[in-house]
């Protein structure tokens, strides 16, 4: 279901064609919302490059609430160090901080 903001104006695909793109790219540049119907569906909307952006903000703070929700619902309190991991892994931190160390002293990395 597309959600069209009530300011939008929306044209035909044949009423964007006869009034151009400059008049449309111009609405857009100026604020206004231009949504573009075929057979009375919305296919497409064009709007200014400060809104895009805002909303590619609002997208992008959405994600990060979703994604901070998620990690309250499911966060059991449990933690586990980096020592831990590098253990789980097979690997002793004192031999990779020493491979590290060579590594850097050789110029790699």
């Amino acid at each position: 279901m597309a959600v069209m903001p009530s300011s939008a104006e929306t044209l035909s695909v044949t009423q964007a064609a006869e009034r151009g793109v400059s008049a449309i790219v111009r609405a857009a540049r100026e604020g206004r919302e231009v949504v573009v119907e075929r057979h009375g569906r919305p296919m497409a909307a064009i709007v200014g490059m400060e809104r895009l952006a805002a909303l590619a903000e609002l997208e992008a703070d959405l994600r990060s609430a979703a994604l901070v929700l998620s990690r309250l619902a499911t966060d059991d309190g449990g933690r586990t160090s980096l020592d831990e991991v590098i253990a789980s892994l097979g690997f002793d931190r004192a031999e990779l901080e020493a491979e590290l160390d060579a590594d850097l002293a050789d110029g790699v990395g």
